[in-house]
């Protein structure tokens, strides 16, 4: 498969790796946004390296969409890692979140206070791979749209203090992807969410991949969404079933691959195929 050998490291990228390591010393705790169905997966190995000690939450955004949140959840934090679903679309959990990040922040921000200086507000920075929904994150928090919002990798490009009303100022930093992929399946479930661009690779080897991974682990969803009987385990035949359902057909009666392919990519990174856990 294509995607297997993928590198995609953009210039940008490397920027966003330098703006971390500069802006690092001026945060109280740093926000990891994870998302909720790949929570392993969209985890970056870099930041780690990046972070070190630094007091970190992890926010497990878009958590509509995902099923085994709670697991999740209980599976961070048994490895001493504050943690919490949030919906940023819906404005789930975001109290929860902003009360967890000011109580992580309290060791730096109280050391003011002792000193007889004037209390600041909590500083956060806010991290994640492109595509985990930063910026749909901030304008909830902040209450209007301070940042750029569009679904294509790598649109917030520089660093952005955001003034939260609640005591938290944020630092939004642009995403940072791996530079190697050394694990294919990683590799496939960043291109579902589409933190890696659909126009690097192979589309149909990806979405077939993803076809039987649902149907296996999560069936119903592709079953209610396109109305399919005995649902195959092959990912090029239920592909072929979607495009007749849907009407993905070229004239002289040909299948429309390419159109098919982007419906089920659209129809997931929506929802619309129902919860899913594929980590």
């Amino acid at each position: 498969m294509q995607i297997s050998t993928l590198n995609w490291f953009p210039g940008h990228m490397q920027k966003a790796k330098r703006l971390i390591n500069e802006n690092l010393p001026l945060v109280d705790l740093v926000i990891e946004l994870l998302d909720a169905r790949i929570p392993l997966s969209s985890q970056n190995p870099l930041l780690n390296e990046l972070i070190g000690d630094k007091p970190r939450l992890i926010v497990l955004n878009k958590a509509d969409l995902a099923a085994n949140v709670e697991i999740s959840l209980k599976n961070f934090r048994d490895n001493n890692f504050s943690a919490v679903a949030v919906d940023s679309v819906n404005g789930s959990g975001i109290k929860n979140l902003i009360s967890l990040a000011k109580s992580l922040a309290k060791p730096k921000t109280n050391k003011f206070s002792k000193h007889g200086a004037k209390p600041r507000s909590a500083r956060a920075m806010i991290v994640g791979i492109p595509n985990v929904g930063k910026s749909s994150l901030i304008n909830r928090l902040a209450g209007m749209n301070h940042t750029k919002i569009e679904n294509k990798p790598g649109v917030t490009r520089a660093k952005q203090w955001i003034k939260i009303a609640d005591g938290l100022d944020l630092l939004d930093m642009p995403g940072i992807l791996y530079p190697k992929f050394d694990n294919p399946d990683v590799a496939l479930k960043l291109s579902w969410i589409y933190a890696i661009s659909d126009e690097i690779h192979d589309l149909e080897p990806t979405v077939c991949k993803l076809l039987e991974t649902l149907a296996e682990k999560f069936p119903n969803g592709l079953i209610e969404r396109y109305k399919i009987d005995n649902l195959p385990a092959d990912g090029s035949e239920i592909l072929n079933k979607i495009s007749l359902k849907r009407g993905c057909i070229k004239k002289g009666g040909l299948i429309d691959t390419d159109k098919a392919l982007k419906l089920v990519l659209a129809d997931f990174r929506a929802g619309k195929l129902g919860k899913v856990f594929l980590d």
